[in-house]
């Protein structure tokens, strides 16, 4: 069983920049063929809060006998979506949007995930549905926008104390500009990760994370926005805890090479 939470804080000395709060909760059964699993996100960007709980399932086909496998998940649960004035400066109380709103909405979403112990490749959509968000009281539409994800690594053994991971992640919005990360990290002595980060048109930064006894790993990450936020904000801040629970007795891959850094 794997345990992590992180703890995000973005574009520091902004006021109303985003905070975020992760938790996820996952395992494997059933000779590792089957995973399950549940995420709670709880997001604040200025006054808007969203709350996001989701189940997770995931199912996994071996292909060879290097143990490459390719695996299918699926998701589903609620966003909580709620809109708190009393944070706000109202000018004209006759506002329509100068009220409290709240709403709640189910979804879900696909992936598929080729890997094996030393790459993988991913392709996701987290929120199929995109739902109407849209305030009653408030002329106009507002939904959530479906994004679609695309993602890879490879660890390369550099020598018998060093390896290299680098690795991407891409984002696709309809009627949005294509965004991308691109990470590096080096591991040392199988325990600790060090790396940077470049966000297209938008930040780069750092990270870096220590596991002890092989079940428990705390992590770091910070990256700075060089666009026209560099002047109002101190850095993204990012806090990681992870706990990987096992039985003595099963051998499971040390360290998780394809982690959340």
């Amino acid at each position: 069983m794997n345990v992590t939470a992180i703890g995000r804080f973005q574009w520091v000395g902004i006021s109303g920049a985003p905070m975020t709060q992760f938790l996820s909760i996952h395992a494997p059964i059933a000779k590792q063929n089957i995973g399950l699993g549940m995420n709670i996100v709880n997001d604040v960007i200025g006054s808007r809060n969203r709350t996001s709980i989701y189940a997770d399932f995931a199912y996994s086909i071996r292909l060879n006998r290097n143990n490459h496998r390719l695996a299918f998940g699926v998701n589903g649960g609620v966003d909580i979506w709620q809109m708190n004035v009393g944070n706000m400066i109202i000018n004209d109380p006759t506002d329509p949007t100068a009220v409290n709103f709240s709403k709640t909405v189910g979804n879900f979403g696909a992936g598929i995930y080729y890997y094996g112990q030393k790459h993988y490749v991913g392709f996701s959509v987290p929120r199929i549905l995109e739902n109407d968000l849209n305030n009653p009281a408030v002329a106009g539409s507002s939904r959530s926008a479906r994004h679609f994800y695309l993602m890879g690594g490879y660890v390369f053994n550099l020598n018998s104390v060093i390896k290299f991971k680098p690795g991407t992640l891409i984002k696709i919005t309809p009627n949005a500009p294509l965004t991308f990360d691109l990470n590096a990290s080096f591991l040392f002595y199988e325990k600790i990760w060090v790396g940077a980060m470049y966000r297209f048109n938008e930040s780069a930064g750092f990270n870096l994370s220590y596991t002890f006894a092989d079940i428990f790993t705390i992590g770091y990450a910070f990256d700075f926005a060089y666009n026209d936020l560099r002047f109002n904000q101190f850095g993204s801040h990012e806090v990681m805890l992870q706990l990987d629970l096992r039985k003595k007795q099963k051998n499971y891959l040390s360290p998780r090479y394809f982690s959340y850094f």
